[in-house]
């Protein structure tokens, strides 16, 4: 019998607990989630939001893809701690680097998919994860990207450039009442992306609570069209409940107003 999937519900996959090494000799942890029954059609590597704010792996977006998208899409989904980050899985060497050093996480990652042969390459970023996206992500490996609530605090014109002379598929998915960049304006800088698609998300926020479904049904429709969307609401076979207990204040905590080094961050216009 049916059961409705749950925001704690975790669906069948085959999961590996994995170590990235980076090129400046750090290990990091991360996770692997596979579907069990074939496999996979393409790929998710997945970056995390601002650790100084409780970015990590396990922030709700990218832990609910790993639970349920694997057995709903026939995805792979590899999440990791970039540099200094810790989460239930541990916590990766080394420590936050103003988006810099973390070029050598985001090279490790896609290095790793590539080596277990895993299919068409796409970068989601979320918020931060999304400036890594675009500064080092548009690799001969990587098919795309799909971008969570983009700020564009660290990526540069240039970046930008780069992306748009690649022709790969940039979607950013941008709130309606994001804190940072709102649809119109998110419209206007990713005009430099000649081939980038800009969905605004009617009633959505930054941090996506309460619209997980949505965004989830938007990265299939962009990374895997075959698979068909709206992505089941039920489960008919094994389901299990996690425990948010170790990461619930770390989601509302995520973009707590903390300063933190490199560029100045500017409010969005709430015109």
């Amino acid at each position: 019998m049916s059961e409705p999937i749950r925001s704690m519900s975790i669906l069948p996959a085959e999961r590996r607990d994995i170590e990235l090494h980076t090129a400046d000799g750090l290990t990091l942890v991360g996770e692997l989630a596979l579907p069990v029954d074939r496999p996979p059609v393409a790929t998710l590597i997945c970056l995390h939001p601002l650790p100084t704010h409780g970015g990590m792996m396990d922030s709700h977006v990218f832990r609910k893809a790993a639970w349920r998208l694997p057995a709903l899409a026939g995805l792979a989904v590899l999440r990791f701690n970039t540099r200094g980050t810790a989460s239930e899985r541990g916590t990766s060497e080394g420590s936050f680097d103003n988006a810099e050093g973390e070029r050598y996480d985001v090279a490790a990652a896609i290095e790793y998919a590539e080596f277990a042969e895993l299919p068409r390459i796409w970068l989601v970023g979320w918020s931060f994860g999304t400036d890594l996206a675009l500064r080092y992500g548009c690799d001969p490996a990587v098919a795309g990207a799909v971008l969570l609530s983009p700020p564009l605090r660290f990526a540069t014109d240039a970046d930008l450039a780069t992306w748009s002379e690649s022709g790969k598929p940039v979607t950013a998915l941008v709130p309606e009442l994001d804190d940072y960049l709102r649809p119109a304006a998110a419209t206007e800088r990713f005009a430099a992306i000649s081939q980038a698609e800009v969905v605004g998300v009617p009633g959505a926020r930054h941090l996506w609570v309460g619209d997980v479904e949505r965004v989830l049904d938007e990265v299939v429709r962009r990374v895997a069209p075959q698979v068909p969307v709206p992505l089941p609401t039920s489960w008919d076979g094994p389901m299990e409940v996690g425990d948010s207990s170790a990461y619930a204040d770390r989601t509302v905590a995520a973009f707590a107003d903390v300063p933190v080094t490199g560029p100045a961050q500017r409010d969005a216009d709430p015109a």
